[in-house]
């Protein structure tokens, strides 16, 4: 992809729950990786279950900055940062939310 792409455009890698594929994302030249899903997920119920001792082990491993996605909340958001996630992927947590806006910036908070 980078190939393709300018220096100046991001490339992640979804990783699910494999740290092998992390790896050759890193030799490949992505920017970031993502793991996931890591609780459930109304967007994509059937996806893998990635566990937080898998984002620890990546953390050890890897370099490039960690994202964690799937069934993330204002609840267990901090539980994934702390286990070496450099950012969180949301999507239902703050769209079925009454106020994104308010919802939005408290996972800034988390994060912070």
């Amino acid at each position: 992809a980078r190939s393709l792409l300018s220096q100046h455009k991001i490339i992640g890698v979804s990783c699910y729950n494999q740290l092998s594929v992390a790896h050759e994302a890193v030799v490949a030249g992505a920017d970031y990786v993502a793991f996931g899903a890591f609780f459930t997920s109304t967007v994509k119920p059937s996806a893998p279950v990635a566990t937080l001792e898998l984002l620890r082990l990546a953390r050890r491993e890897l370099s490039l900055p960690l994202v964690a996605i799937g069934g993330i909340t204002l609840a267990n958001g901090a539980s994934v940062l702390a286990a070496g996630a450099d950012a969180v992927a949301v999507i239902s947590a703050l769209f079925d939310a009454e106020d994104i806006t308010r919802t939005a910036q408290q996972f800034v908070k988390l994060t912070y």
